[in-house]
């Protein structure tokens, strides 16, 4: 076991694709020499050389156009895009060509491309550096759709994500980059299937569904919740395209109650998606309607406001209480039934 942060773990895991496989080559803006913004691939340049860990210009259409190139020649790239909100000048490319090649070749051509995407706010960033793409992505038939949330997955994750056939939209919640956490690496071999998700904290009452940079709020929603009696069960969800609806599925059967969260807006998100899916198999188990803890369907804010806009532990706790029927922000002091 080795102490790492998230960010770290990102790295050694980099590390160790580029070492098992010299098919493995990175492009991004400034990953080689600078080894990122946030450093993700620090040093990784000097060990394998700018041939392998290329930097690019300012150029996103372009990375991913490269990507597709090296692609069908047999390669297997990683792109990073520097900020969530640069992506959209290679969206065309990701949903025209990444997503379609496979399909349109009747298998033909492969396109093993993971696309590295920090995301997410509470970082105080500026304009387009806090945004939460992920729906676009998770609508996208041929695309697979992923979020780490700690040290271990995120260790696991990127050389699963690496090593798949299948294009992979990683997104990397970069206000929990240098949360730390025990990596054992024996583990990367036996780890759960990339789109499997997973039941962090068992409990009895609700269900509360999270991903990426929020699963750390959702357990201590869980922790804060146990102090007032009521037994929350955290799933993190870790794929967003497949979700695994088996695993949330069996936890709404056991407690009976729904809470989704996560930072993008709240219309056409993921919670919805969840929400409506889980309603139609679990109807007949369902004590309450489930919630939604979002972003608001604004721009992301300035940084003096992001805290407002986040969801945070008193607006997870005020949606537990919604599907409890207890009292909440929506019914004042009146309790529901």
């Amino acid at each position: 076991m080795t102490t790492m942060t998230l960010a770290g773990a990102l790295n050694d895991g980099l590390r160790r694709s580029l070492a098992r496989d010299e098919k493995v080559v990175l492009l991004g803006e400034d990953i080689g020499k600078l080894g990122g913004v946030f450093r993700i691939t620090d040093k990784l340049q000097e060990e394998y050389g700018p041939r392998r860990v290329i930097d690019t210009p300012l150029a996103e259409a372009g990375i991913i156009g490269t990507a597709v190139g090296l692609a069908i020649r047999g390669y297997r790239p990683v792109c990073e895009i520097q900020f969530d909100g640069f992506i959209y000048p290679g969206f065309d490319q990701i949903v025209a060509q990444v997503a379609k090649l496979h399909y349109r070749t009747q298998g033909t051509v492969k396109m093993p491309i993971t696309i590295r995407v920090p995301f997410g706010g509470g970082i105080g960033a500026v304009e387009h550096h806090s945004e939460s793409p992920e729906a676009y992505f998770a609508h996208t038939a041929g695309l697979r759709v992923v979020s780490c949330s700690n040290p271990q997955d995120a260790h696991s994750m990127i050389q699963q994500a690496i090593a798949s056939d299948d294009p992979v939209l990683f997104f990397e919640p970069k206000r929990r980059y240098w949360q730390k956490g025990e990596v054992d690496t024996e583990l990367d071999a036996n780890a759960i299937p990339l789109g499997q998700a997973r039941v962090l904290k068992s409990g009895s009452d609700v269900t509360l569904v999270a991903y990426g940079p929020l699963v750390r709020t959702a357990l201590d929603v869980a922790a804060a919740a146990a102090d007032d009696g009521v037994a929350v069960e955290v799933v993190d969800l870790r794929s967003l395209s497949p979700v695994d609806f088996a695993t949330v599925e069996a936890s709404v059967r056991k407690t009976g109650r729904l809470v989704i969260t996560h930072e993008a807006a709240q219309s056409g998100g993921m919670g919805a998606e969840i929400a409506a899916a889980i309603t139609e198999r679990c109807f007949d188990w369902l004590e309450a309607a489930p919630a939604r803890v979002t972003g608001f369907d604004t721009p992301y804010p300035p940084a003096s406001l992001e805290e407002a806009f986040l969801p945070d532990l008193d607006r997870i706790l005020d949606a537990v209480d919604r599907v409890l029927g207890r009292r909440n922000s929506l019914t004042g002091w009146k309790a529901t039934a």
